[in-house]
This record gives C-alpha cells, sequence and structure tokens, in this order.
C-alpha cells in the first residue's frame, strides 16, 4: 500500500459469502473473487506496474492473480 500511495483510492476489503443473481431469474454461486483495490492510473499499463513486488505474487508459483479492470462510466438508458 505504501508503494502504491496516492495512487491507492480505496484500500478495499475482502470478500466474504456471495451469490450470483442471473439474467434468467435463477440464481448460482458468485465467481471467485477475494477482494477489491481501487488504483487511480493513467491507464491499464501504468496500473499493471503498480503489482510489482505485491506481496501477493511473491510465491512465484502461479497460485496467486491479481486481476485489473478499467472502471468505466455507466451507460445509463435515455
Amino acid at each position: 500500500m505504501e508503494k502504491v500511495g496516492p495512487a491507492l483510492v480505496d484500500v478495499g476489503s475482502p470478500f466474504g459469502e456471495g451469490a450470483a443473481v442471473i439474467d434468467d431469474g435463477s440464481s448460482g454461486p458468485a465467481s471467485s473473487l477475494s477482494g477489491y483495490s481501487i488504483v487511480e492510473a493513467a491507464d491499464l499499463a501504468e496500473a499493471t506496474l503498480l503489482t510489482d513486488k505485491h506481496p501477493f505474487l511473491s510465491e512465484g508459483l502461479g497460485s496467486y492473480a491479481i486481476d485489473l479492470f478499467e472502471l468505466m462510466p455507466v451507460p445509463f438508458e435515455a
């Protein structure tokens, strides 16, 4: 967190139990996400650089990953 500095907009939180609501009216298990944090970066490449030396990636065995997503504006219907 100190390395990311002011780019860390929201430290986030780990996720607990979840569920998915499906567009056909059914429900099911949530996807396997473990938590979130929000960082501010110029682009996805810059955000990727912020993961350098992240403790979750220190094992080096392919057991852990950090997924990065760009937050997009919500497309409201007119």
